[in-house]
Formats: C-alpha cells, structure tokens, sequence
C-alpha cells in the first residue's frame, strides 16, 4: 500500500507532468484557476440573486479554465507554442473581466484589479512589448464595456464616474504594465549572464583540465585523477583487479621538430593523442604528461592485458597518416608497471619511467614492464 506523500507525489506528477517546463507553466495555471474560482466565491457570497447572465459568466469562466489546462498539459502535441497560449489567456482573462463589470453591479470596482493581474501574469510568457499591447488591449476593451454601460444606463454607471474610474485604471494599469516589463528586462539580462557565466566556468573548467594542444587530460588534471583513485575504497568486485600505469614517449620527436619544425611537431603531437584515444577503452585515462611524453592509466587491468593493448597502440600510431608529412613514421616507447596493492601512484610511476628508460635503450618502438 502506498505512503502518503508517495500517493501525493504520484497525483501531482498526473496532473502537472514530469517535465519541469509544464509542471511551471501548470503551476501558473493553477493561480489563475485559484484566483478566478475565489472571484466567483467572492461575488457569489455579496450578490443577493444572482442573475443568469451572472451564472453564464461563471459557467463560462470555469469551462475556460478547464479547456486551458487541457491545452497546456498537451501544448507540445497540439503544436502550440507557449507565447500563443499566453496571449489567448490574457485575452480569455480580459473578457472575463469585461463580463464581471458588467454583472456584479455594485461591486464592479473590484474587478479592475483583475486587468493588472491578467497583465502580471502574462509577463512570465511574453516579451515587454507583447504585454504592453496586450495591457492596451484589455484598456480598449474595457473602456469599451464602460463607454457602452454609461451610454444606455446612466443612472447605474453615471459617465463622469465611469470616466474617473477608466482613467484611474488606465494609469495603474499601464505603470504596472511599465514595472513589470522592466521586471522581465532584468530577468531575461539575468539569466542571459548566468548562462554566459555557466559558459565561462565550463571554459575555465576544460582549460584546466585539458592540454590545449593534444585535447587529452593535462598533467594536472591526471594529477588529480590519481589522488581521487588513491582516496577511492576499493569494492569487493574489484579487490581481484589491479591498476597499470602506462609512461610513453614518441621516438625521436626532436628530429621531427628539427627537421619539419615546431608546426609539423604540434601536427604530431595531436595525430599521436587521437591515435591512442580511439584505441582505450572507455574507463581509461590519458593524459600528457610533458612534451612528448605521455600517461595512461588503465584501471582494473592486469599487467598482461595492459600490454596486450599497448601493442595494440604501437601498431596503431605506427599506420597512422600524418597530413603533409609524407614518408614521417612515428613510433613510441613505453615503460608499463602494474600497481603493488595500496603504494602511492607516484612509485607506480616510477617504475614505469624506469621501464621507459630501458625501452629507448634497447632501441626504442617497444614496450617494457618495469
């Protein structure tokens, strides 16, 4: 049987959705909802008999209301964009309001207020100057209601009154439309720097941890890597499993600096990282480590496995094409050592750097276990 707040969860999620841009945009439905249902409650509870046209209005509210949140839950599907369901609500909103002067007789002050709150809400979909037409609009439309009530009954809605009323309106109305178009100024110039700033932080996030040149994982970012590993808590599931670390260096890179120069070098440098990054798995980590030389850790791998793929990689780098470098082969050397239980990476590494020594002394373009 389910708990409570799981039950309440469950309902809320059929009614207002999962995507968090509906369940907003239902949310907003639901004030308005509120507040028209407890404008109906309001003028109910004072008028004394309600006339038909006063229960036509609140049949046609209520109906409005529930077509719309029909039309919002399924506004993707129908291919309605939410600035259009902004404007038709406002527009809904407006005629209510034209219909509730005209009905609630004495109490028909109070639902002017109703305009600037059709205006407020519209302001989180449209843009300053869709509200601003929209705010004219319901002016217009109102002025209209009253202009049309003055001139066939005088004696319950006297004009000089009725004048009065329309231009208090028109000014509260058009300084709330002014206030919340600057509201919304500052909103859109808000979350425009928050999402340049997001921008800017994952920029500064990549420039720290990626080499520029070779787009791998810079020296120390690896760095970090390697502390978080040493940090980890090793799972029972792999207590059995090791970690390899992997030093290689490209053979001979300095003739080709030499020879080719610095930009044939860089060409080099970024062939050899793309290289060995289409031959690693995906838990693997490269990184460069210094000039030509290169790291790679290869988790939960053992030592046999680990040169089994270096071999791989040698091959790899070797039958690489290197654009305007014809006749240049590449080739690299590599000190590979597994690590003892819980040591330090850095002796780990160690060890390597001693079995890439002795690989360039044995005559390079090979793999060593040290």
């Amino acid at each position: 049987m389910r708990s409570r707040p799981e039950t309440r969860f469950t309902l809320a999620r059929l009614l207002f959705g999962a995507d968090p841009k509906l369940h907003r945009m239902l949310q907003y439905w639901a004030a308005t909802a509120a507040l028209y249902l407890f404008f109906i409650l309001m003028f109910y509870s004072r008028l004394d008999a309600p006339s038909p046209a006063a229960h036509g209005l609140a049949l046609y509210t209520v109906c409005g209301l529930a077509l719309f949140y029909v039309l919002v839950r399924n506004h993707r599907r129908l291919g309605l964009a939410p600035t259009t369901l902004a404007v038709v609500q406002g527009i809904f909103g407006i005629s209510c309001n034209m219909g509730a002067y005209s009905v609630t007789g004495p109490l028909r002050g109070a639902t002017l207020m109703g305009l600037m709150v059709v205006v407020v809400f519209c302001t989180f979909a449209l843009r300053p100057r869709q509200t601003l037409l929209l705010a004219f609009g319901g002016l217009a439309g109102m002025g209209a209601t009253m202009w049309w009530h003055q001139a066939h009954d005088p004696l319950h809605y006297p004009p000089a009154v009725e004048g009065v009323t329309f231009a208090i309106m028109a000014a509260c109305s058009l300084a709330v439309t002014f206030l919340t178009g600057e509201m919304s100024k500052l909103r859109a110039r808000l979350k425009a720097k928050k999402e340049n700033l997001e921008a800017a932080l994952v920029t500064i996030r990549t420039l720290a941890t990626t080499d520029d040149l070779t787009r791998v994982a810079n020296r120390r970012h690896m760095g970090e890597v390697l502390e978080a590993e040493e940090r980890r808590a090793i799972a029972p599931a792999r207590s059995a499993a090791a970690t390899c670390i992997a030093l290689l260096d490209i053979d001979h890179f300095k003739q080709i600096n030499d020879r080719h120069g610095h930009a044939a070098g860089d060409a080099v440098l970024r062939s050899f990282a793309q290289a060995l990054r289409t031959g690693l798995r995906g838990g693997d980590v490269l990184a460069r480590w210094g000039g030509e030389e290169f790291l790679l850790m290869l988790p939960e791998t053992e030592l046999a496995a680990a040169g089994a793929l270096l071999e791989r990689l040698r091959q790899d780098v070797a039958a690489m094409a290197l654009p305007g470098l014809a006749g240049v082969k590449v080739a690299f050397s590599a000190g590979l050592s597994m690590r003892a239980g819980a040591e330090p990476f850095a002796d780990t590494i160690g060890r390597a750097d001693k079995a890439l020594y002795r690989a360039k002394s044995a005559g390079r373009d090979r793999v060593l276990t040290g």
